[in-house]
Formats: C-alpha cells, structure tokens, sequence
C-alpha cells in the first residue's frame, strides 16, 4: 500500500513538473528568437518587444484568480483547461501571420501558462507530507528557476537550427502528453468545496486594470523615459488608484475574487517579500548578465546562453541539498546562507572588466546559482508553511504574483540604472578625454599610425583612430554602468537579510533520524 501511494506521489510529481517547465520556459524562451521574428512579422524593434510583454502581462493577471476559478469550476477541470489553452495557443504562435496575430496568442497562451505554475506549487505542497515539503519545494524549485534559465539556450538552437516558430511547436507533444497525464493521475482535494458564488467583479476590474496598467509602465518605462512621458505617467497614476481600490473592494467584500487577509499572517508575508527581492535580484541579472555578455563583449546568443550554464547547473545541485539540509538547519540559517552568496557573487561581478573569460565568470555565477538554490527553495517552504490546505491554492497564487512583479520591478529598475548609468559615466569620461590632453593626442597618433599602416589614407587614419577611441570611451562607461548596477544588486541581497528574523524557524516534523534513514 505505501508503495502504491509512493508511486501515485511521484507520478503526481511528474504530471505537475512537466506543465510547470513548459510555463516557465516560455516566459525566456521567445526573447533570442525576437529578432528573426521581426523580420517575419515585419515588425518595429519597439513593437516585437509586446510578443514578450503580452505573455508577462496576462500570466500576472491569471495568477491571483485561480483560487476563486477552483472554487467555481473545479481545480481539476482548470488545469486540464489550462494545459489544453497552453498547447493550442502555442500552435497557433507558431502558425501566427502578423504581429497583431502573435500578440494576442501569446496573450492567450500566458493566461494558460500563468496558471499553471501557481496550480503545480499548490498540488506539491499537499502531495507531499509535512516531513517531505523542502523536497518537494526543491522539485518545484528546478522547474521554476531552471526554466527561465534554460529558456535563452534552447530558444538560441531552436531558431539557428530549424526557425523560430520551433520555440512554439516544441510545446506541443509534452502539452498533449500532459494533458492524459493530468487527468488519470490529478484530483481535486477533499476540502475543495465547488460553489457558483456570485462573481466579484469589481475586484476583477479594478486587479485587472490596477495590475495590467503596473506591468505595461515597467516594461515600458524605459523607452519612454520614464515619467518625463505623459503616456508612463498616466499608467502609473492609473494603476495606483486602481490597486488602492482593488485592496479596499477585497478587504470589504464578503466574497473577494482575491483572498487578501492571507497577508495577515506575519510568516507568510514575510516570505512573499522575501521571494520578491529574490525575483528582482535573480530576473535582474538573468536579464544584465546575457546584456552583457553578447552587447559589450561580443558573445553569440548560443554561447552567451552556454557562459550561464555554470550558475543552472549549480543551481540544479544546490536544490536536492536545500531540500535535504532545510529540516535540519530551518529557514533562517539556509536563508540567511543563500543571501550572503549571491551578495558575495555580485559584489565579485562589481568588479569585472572588459577583459573578462569564461574563468572569471565561473566562480560567481557558481556561488550564484548555490545561493539561489538554497533561497528559493526555504522561501517557499518556509513562507506556506503556516497555510493550511484550504486556503494553499489562493496562497500559492498571491505568492507567484507578487513574485512575478517584483521580477519585473527588478529588470525595470536594472535597465534603467544601466542606461543612466552609461550617460553618467560617459560624461564623467569624457571630461577627461578630450583632443587637448597629451595622453589623448598620444592615443590617436598610435592608432592613426596603425590604421595608416593598414593602408588608409591619413585624413581616413585619423577619423578611423577618433571613432576607436569613441568605441573604447563607450564601452568603459558600459562597462562601469554594469559593475554599479552589480553593486547594487550586491546591496540588495546584503540589506534583505534581517527579513529572515520575521520567518518562523520551521524545521522538520519528523525526527532527523528519520529524515537521514
């Protein structure tokens, strides 16, 4: 009978991981192929980026409803939905004949794909016994944070080796499979009452807007400029005052679409913040580092996917000891551990220059991946662990949300640093290079010399030695912009550590002897 339920457990396992990779993968997936795509689709460089942002914004927005849609059509019946969504609208991204075309099947597919990870996390937290929820929170772990990771390299093969609408095709037989799967081995828990309770929509309105309107300002603020653009201003006023009343209508409504008094439990709010900054922190870099790597310092998509394997494959190592070690050391200590390397890989990345190899980039990256590993895996074990199962799936949901815009806080934020960043070490640079200075004049006769030797005429040798030397000013500052944002990333994780005192120190429920037989 133990053997029985032990295969049933594994199998569950199974099922969940499979949609909760393909949900995960796409979210990165698609950003390598965006370049081939705009030439088929005969797109603007502004206008290809919402084949990205619309994925984004619709998986944000199903996330904090899948609780009240459990409850009215079944959880069961919502993830077979989900799945079946997922894989047709992938097809269909691939089939796509124009950018309005591409843009609203991703919409669609997000809102599949969107519910699938927050649904997968639910079902673990109650297949598993309270002894065995780091494990299963490490298993969750791999698909959540690997997939992101993994997206760029495979997208990378995918669209050199065959053509971009492969990065959508390969959905399609593991979704089909998935969906079986799901329904011989999923099943709705006991304390999940069905009811057609009347729809709050007013909160419906006012999360969609509120949320919507928070997505649109973060991945555009950038192009804008930020709030000197009357079109980020209104979207920040207006998802301001709709997130208000979102919060008051749910406070007061008798039946919330949202379940938000979930937040009063001190744990669990803590922990939601905590795996907040650690999306900012981890979505920050993996959006600065592959920057880095192809635009300044020349990498191929492919291989710039291949310098980041270092921190998926420790990551990959990191989580199975996580799930091991939490039940003896407790939340605060792996927490607390985790916070301290990445602070350490980042304050190391502060310091790269431009003449950077893949050995340098080992080592933080490793730590890296280390300390990611150990923090997600306690977050999310230590943040639901004071939720009881009636109310998991409405926690998970919150979770993955706050989650998912505190990512997109964080690769808002990273990219505007880096550009302010550059301009102001551009000017910094350049009131110290200038023709008048004799280091200046000596570098610009070395290069003409070269450039002359090369055959250029000397009017030619000199204007080429001039934009070498504009070249190399741009890149420092890039350079310098990288490593202050690094820093910054650094201080993030360093300040986030007193927030580990708010979590309680959980261990096992099980004696460790157990735990170690």
């Amino acid at each position: 009978m133990n053997s029985k339920n032990d295969r049933q457990k594994w199998m569950v396992t199974l099922t969940v991981m499979t949609c909760t990779i393909l949900a995960a993968l796409d979210m990165s997936i698609v950003n390598v192929a965006l370049p081939n795509m705009r030439g088929s689709l005969s797109a603007s460089v502004e206008e290809i980026t919402w084949v990205a942002t619309g994925y984004m914004l619709s998986s944000v927005l199903i996330m904090p409803m899948i609780a009240m849609l459990s409850t009215r059509f079944g959880r069961k019946n919502l993830f077979v939905f989900c799945v079946v969504l997922f894989t047709l609208s992938s097809i269909l991204c691939g089939l796509a004949w124009n950018l309005f075309s591409m843009i609203l099947f991703r919409v669609v597919q997000g809102i599949g794909g969107g519910a699938l990870i927050p649904i997968s996390q639910a079902i673990l937290r109650e297949t598993f016994p309270p002894e065995e929820q780091a494990m299963a929170m490490s298993i969750y772990g791999l698909g959540v944070i690997l997939g992101p990771a993994l997206g760029p390299s495979l997208g990378g093969w995918l669209t050199d080796n065959y053509s971009w609408p492969w990065i959508f095709y390969i959905n399609v037989p593991i979704g089909l499979v998935n969906i079986l799967m799901i329904l011989r081995y999923i099943e709705d828990p006991h304390y999940l009452v069905r009811a057609r309770e009347r729809l709050d929509l007013f909160g419906l309105l006012f999360m969609s807007v509120g949320l919507g309107a928070l997505q649109i300002m973060l991945e555009k603020g950038e192009t804008y400029d930020w709030f000197e653009s009357a079109f980020i201003t209104e979207l920040a006023i207006t998802s301001a005052v709709c997130l208000i009343l979102f919060v008051w209508r749910e406070l007061r409504t008798e039946k919330p679409a949202v379940d938000l008094t979930i937040l009063r439990d001190i744990n669990f709010a803590s922990g939601t913040l905590l795996s907040g900054l650690l999306g900012m922190g981890l979505f920050g870099s993996l959006f600065l580092v592959p920057l880095f790597l192809q635009q300044l310092l020349g990498y191929p998509a492919f291989d710039s996917g291949l310098t980041l394997l270092p921190r998926t494959l420790s990551m990959a190592l990191a989580m199975p000891i996580a799930g091991r070690l939490y039940n003896i050391l407790g939340p605060r200590f792996m927490i607390g551990f985790g916070l301290f390397l990445n602070g350490l890989s980042f304050v190391q990345f502060s310091l790269l220059a431009l003449n950077v190899g893949f050995r340098d980039l080992f080592l933080p990256q490793a730590l890296q991946g280390f300390g990611f590993g150990f923090i997600f895996v306690s977050i999310s074990t230590a943040a639901l662990a004071t939720i009881d199962n009636k109310h998991m799936t409405a926690a998970t949901g919150l979770y993955n949300v706050i989650r998912q815009v505190f990512a997109s806080v964080g690769i808002a934020l990273s990219a505007s640093f880096l550009t302010r960043g550059e301009n102001w070490s551009r000017a910094i640079l350049s009131e110290h290079v200038t023709v008048f200075t004799d280091k200046t004049q000596d570098t610009l006769r070395l290069l003409s010399s070269y450039l002359h030797s090369r055959g250029m005429d000397a009017a030619g040798a000199y204007q080429g030695a001039l934009k070498m030397l504009e070249g190399a000013l741009y890149r420092q500052s890039s350079m310098l912009s990288y490593n202050h944002v690094f820093f910054m990333i650094a201080v993030l994780f360093f300040i986030s550590i007193p927030l580990i005192f708010f979590l309680k120190n959980r261990k096992a429920e099980t004696p460790v002897e157990t735990l170690m037989e």
